[in-house]
């Protein structure tokens, strides 16, 4: 165990102490608040500089009519439309919008002439526009005035309780629970392939440098491939730790620089000041009531040490159960080259877990395809946390953890019968027969 341990220090500090090391790990959480602060510049610069765009509307049916916004200018065109067309053309103009008789209940035929393919994003503003305007003149059609169907309008927020077979009531929201497990899951199967991508890395940089035979002198394989294996999974644990640390206080500060809104709040903002309408308004307020109740709801329902605890734990376990695996390919093949023909079986369990997650464990936490998923050693890091924010039966959530800790024993044998062999050897041509010998071979 000494020498486990003497190999863990000399792995952590001989990264930790490396200039790239600390490059990236200040480095690329600067980055980030960089990138958002460059795009935010260029967006603003980009919308001053633009102005408001001009759409010239040729209407035939005569019943719509547009308000110019700080986004678009409004002319419209008392000509037919290949006359407009060709006007359009010698003009230095955004669009031209075509707007035939229509019939409300299916309105057909309406089209939006441009030089050049515009962004979805303008495409779907104008889409806002025409819609709200027909909906209007149908309210019109049907003496419906706004103030009525305001109010026929009813908004339903579902409290969801989960009651105890005790009795007892815990308020939950599925959407806090949805974006929980979405985040874990992907940190899960990012830094398990990322740091278990270094493993085999540094596997083969010491192979091929032959400083291995010099370790191998001292220690056992199997004490080496323990150290190395810890060593990094230490130091990924510590950057882990600090690019979360440094990325959200240097967005959040980037965010309030700018006094940028979010995404979502800035489009409904956007659409707001188009229409005018104070209905719109009034759904904007709604919306950001509903943000400050998800946070709220969210910072009280969330179980920060129980999800801090299963998420180290399923990160070393995971980690561990694959590490020792891509440990053993470093030390079968001679260069990188040579890796990748066995790195994608290892991977082969992470990338169906990771769709997996999208595809029925988020969508059904306590499906039996989510549980099974849960349950195998090699899928369980990535599915468990995505269903662990769903209230997990304890027996499931202990289950998977001891046949993890048992996945993570049998891989680290397996590997260590190929890892004492394979890494004292040079310029064998590898494949999985070869392997399999190595395995079977006698101490």
């Amino acid at each position: 165990m000494n020498k486990i341990w003497l190999i863990f220090q000399r792995e952590f500090l001989n990264r930790v102490q490396k200039k790239s090391f600390l490059i990236a790990t200040i480095l690329i959480p600067l980055i980030f608040p960089a990138i958002i602060a460059v795009m935010i510049m260029v967006m603003l610069k980009q919308e001053e500089d633009s102005g408001a765009q001009k759409i010239q509307v040729v209407d035939v049916s005569g019943k719509f009519s547009f308000e110019n916004s700080r986004r678009y200018e409004f002319v419209k065109v008392s000509t037919d439309l290949e006359t407009a067309k060709a006007a359009f053309n010698k003009s230095d103009d955004f669009a031209l919008l075509y707007i035939p008789q229509l019939d409300l209940a299916n309105p057909q035929g309406i089209a939006l002439y441009t030089k050049e393919n515009p962004s979805i994003r303008r495409i779907e503003e104008i889409e806002d526009l025409l819609e709200n305007r027909i909906q209007d003149l149908k309210l019109e059609q049907f003496n419906i005035d706004k103030t009525t169907l305001k109010n026929l309008r009813t908004h339903i927020n579902l409290n969801n309780i989960n009651l105890s077979e005790s009795g007892e009531e815990k308020e939950s929201n599925t959407g806090i629970l949805y974006i929980l497990g979405f985040v874990l899951g992907v940190l899960i199967y990012m830094f398990v392939l990322i740091y278990g991508m270094q493993i085999m890395l540094g596997v083969i940089e010491e192979k091929t440098s032959k400083i291995v035979e010099v370790l191998v002198s001292s220690v056992r394989p199997f004490q080496l491939m323990m150290g190395k294996i810890l060593g990094i999974a230490a130091v990924g644990l510590l950057q882990f730790a600090i690019w979360v640390v440094l990325i959200s206080v240097l967005s959040m500060a980037t965010l309030s620089l700018f006094g940028v809104a979010m995404p979502q709040q800035e489009a409904m903002e956007q659409i707001s000041k188009q229409m005018n309408d104070p209905e719109t308004a009034a759904q904007i307020e709604e919306q950001q009531n509903k943000v400050q109740q998800f946070i709220l709801i969210a910072s009280e329902q969330i179980p920060v040490g129980t999800i801090i605890f299963n998420f180290a734990f399923y990160f070393l376990g995971g980690y561990l159960l694959y590490g020792a695996l891509f440990a053993a390919v470093g030390s079968a093949v001679d260069s990188q080259q040579e890796a990748q023909q066995f790195t994608f079986p290892i991977t082969l369990p992470l990338i169906i877990s990771y769709f997996g997650l999208f595809m029925f464990i988020l969508n059904d936490p306590h499906s039996p395809a989510s549980f099974w998923f849960s349950i195998i050693p090699f899928t369980s890091p990535i599915a468990m946390m995505g269903r662990l924010g769903f209230d997990v039966p304890l027996w499931q959530l202990i289950l998977s953890q001891f046949l993890l800790i048992g996945g993570f024993i049998l891989t680290t044998w397996i590997a260590s019968r190929i890892y004492r062999v394979g890494i004292l050897m040079h310029g064998t041509k590898i494949n999985y027969r070869v392997l399999a010998k190595w395995f079977m071979m006698k101490q």
